[in-house]
C-alpha cells in the first residue's frame, strides 16, 4: 500500500507562508534543493491544491532556460515526469503530466493506494493536507524547518481537534541551518 506523505518548507513558528502570503524565506540552498529533489523522486504521484499547482507550473517550462545549473534542471525533469492530481473547483484544465481530480480527496487517495506500482502519494498545499489529515489519511509528515519566525500565516499543521501521535523517523540538519524532520503517524 502506498503511504501518503505531506512535505513542505515551514517556518520555526509553524507556517508555510507568512501573514502577507509570502514564502520568500524558503529558497533552498544546493544541499536542501538536492534533498527536496530526492524526496520528489520517492513519489509515485503528487496531489496538489490549485494554489500550489499554479506555483509549481514554473517547473513545467524552466528547463527551456539554457543557463540553469544542473540541480535546477534535474528537479525540473523529476517534477515534470511525476504524475500529478490537481484538486480545484475553479480550474477547467491543467497542463503537463497532471489531471484534475474526478472525485473527492478521500476517494482519490483510496483509488491511488489500490493501484500497483512504487512510490508514495505525496500531498502538498495546506488546505488539501488539512482535509487529508482530518480524514486520518496522512501517514508521514515531512517538514523542512527554516530558521525564521514569520508571526502568522497559513499553518503547516492542520488545525483540527484530535490528537495524532507521531514517531520520529529521521532528522537531518543542513549547513544552511534548515532542519528536515520526518515523522510517521503512530497507528
Amino acid at each position: 500500500m502506498h503511504s501518503v506523505t505531506y512535505s513542505m518548507g515551514v517556518s520555526l513558528d509553524g507556517y508555510i507562508v507568512g501573514p502577507d502570503g509570502a514564502f520568500d524565506w524558503t529558497p533552498p540552498d544546493e544541499e536542501v534543493f538536492r534533498f527536496a529533489t530526492d524526496e520528489v523522486r520517492e513519489a509515485g504521484v503528487h496531489l496538489l491544491g490549485r494554489r500550489l499547482y499554479e506555483t509549481m507550473l514554473y517547473w513545467e517550462t524552466v528547463d527551456q532556460v539554457p543557463s540553469l545549473d544542473f540541480s535546477t534542471l534535474e528537479f525540473a525533469a523529476v517534477w515534470k515526469a511525476l504524475p500529478k492530481v490537481v484538486f480545484s473547483t475553479t480550474l477547467s484544465a491543467v497542463q503537463g503530466n497532471a489531471r484534475l481530480a474526478s472525485g473527492g480527496l478521500a476517494e482519490e487517495i483510496e483509488r491511488l493506494r489500490a493501484e500497483p506500482g512504487d512510490g508514495n502519494i505525496a500531498i502538498g498545499g495546506a488546505t488539501l493536507a488539512a482535509e487529508a489529515a482530518a480524514w486520518g489519511l496522512i501517514d508521514e509528515y515531512r517538514a523542512r524547518v527554516y530558521p525564521v519566525l514569520v508571526g502568522g500565516g497559513i499553518p503547516f499543521f492542520p488545525q483540527h481537534e484530535r490528537r495524532v501521535d507521531l514517531e520520529l523517523v529521521e532528522t537531518r540538519t543542513f549547513s544552511s541551518r534548515v532542519v528536515a524532520l520526518r515523522y510517521r503517524v503512530a497507528r
